[in-house]
């Protein structure tokens, strides 16, 4: 079996499927590992490192597709290389099934076995294969960071000969991962930091994190399925723009991190609520590529209101911080596929909970939860 590593051909795309560390593992298990030359370049892993590891080399990502029995990537596979692929392969990566049905059927059509890492059921068994996970806590530190960046003062408190510098008031919302990671992050840089997320059953995630919880009663809890938050009503978001409006006033930084999957970003930060905060606040939406989490928002730019808030636009953080970004990927692509390598050959268990989440195409057919669509 050929397990084969193409270049991300997403643009501005840094990550890699797999880093040295995992080749070797599956090496070991006996299990052949190809690499498109310079996939981990951008990533800090060059060639030379994956030599050692074991891995053999292709030019370019449409031969290499040819070969391989199972195609592991961390966004979609190119055109090209999906075109390449052999009826009966397995494709691996996050494949966005929600928010592009088509190209599930896409998938289907190729006769490829498909699964996203996205669709990987939060069980606790899953916890180590977790994807959306490791990158979201990537994520939510960066956004901390380039809160403080481009904020025009000091996040901790300084007692000076000059004086005392009050320190900055960071509001999160949103308690997933993300939000969580980015709570953890303001304290050690000393914010003084609330959060807010609809779900009343992280009121206790957020306290641990050090956070002061801002609470609004909607007339219901928030929870979905599977541990995400659920689209709120129409009038749910009325009442909490309003209310978001005053909290959002008092803050200097704001982290918004609220997503609903294969759903537009719902909208938190209302023009209105920009216009409320102080010259030279800082909105760092990470919401942005879904539609954003605040009205201004522009995916991937950098804009400033006329009141002069800074809102941060940036996409895929995780891509900002490439090597650990690309390590515990792989580290969540190892823990899914090898319980399933036995003598150096993939068998899908589809009666494995996990494979009943994340299988989204096999032999023709696009599965929904394990079942044909």
């Amino acid at each position: 079996m050929i397990v084969a590593v193409p270049r991300e051909s997403a643009l501005k795309e840094r990550r890699v499927a797999l880093v040295p560390e995992t080749v070797a593992r599956l090496v070991k298990a006996g299990v052949g590992v190809c690499m498109q030359r310079g996939a981990g370049d951008a990533a800090a892993f060059p060639d030379a490192l994956y030599a050692s590891a074991g891995a053999t080399f292709a030019d370019d990502g449409e031969s290499l597709a040819r070969i391989s029995d199972v195609l592991v990537t961390v966004g979609r596979p190119g055109d090209s290389e999906l075109s390449a692929l052999r009826p009966g392969s397995v494709v691996v990566g996050f494949l966005n099934p929600l928010g592009d049905p088509e190209y599930v059927g896409r998938l289907a059509e190729r006769g490829v076995t498909a699964l996203a890492m996205e669709m990987i059921p939060r069980i606790t068994r899953a916890q180590s294969m977790d994807a959306l996970s490791s990158q979201s806590n990537i994520a939510g530190y960066k956004a901390v960071l380039l809160a403080a960046a481009t904020l025009p003062k000091f996040f901790p408190m300084l007692t000076t000969a000059a004086g005392t510098v009050p320190p900055a008031k960071v509001l999160v919302l949103g308690a997933g991962v993300a939000g969580l990671q980015a709570i953890a992050t303001a304290r050690r840089l000393g914010g003084v930091v609330s959060a807010y997320a609809v779900r009343a059953a992280v009121k206790e995630q957020l306290l641990s994190r050090g956070a002061s919880v801002l609470a609004l009663d909607l007339g219901a809890d928030a929870e979905g399925a599977g541990g995400y938050a659920k689209e709120l009503t129409p009038e749910q978001q009325e009442r909490q723009r309003a209310w978001m409006i005053e909290q959002i006033g008092a803050n200097d930084a704001v982290i918004t991190t609220a997503l609903v999957p294969g759903r537009r970003a719902p909208v938190l930060i209302t023009e209105q609520a920009v216009a409320a905060m102080r010259p030279g606040s800082v909105i760092v939406d990470l919401a942005a590529e879904a539609g954003g989490n605040c009205a201004l928002t522009k995916a991937d730019e950098i804009v400033t209101s006329p009141n002069g808030v800074t809102i941060v636009g940036t996409t895929n953080l995780p891509s900002t911080m490439p090597s650990d970004a690309s390590r515990l990927y792989s580290r969540n692509v190892y823990a899914l596929l090898s319980p399933w390598i036995a003598d150096g050959a993939l068998n899908i268990d589809m009666n494995d909970d996990v494979a009943k989440g994340a299988v989204i195409a096999r032999d023709g057919d696009v599965l929904l939860g394990g079942a044909k669509a």
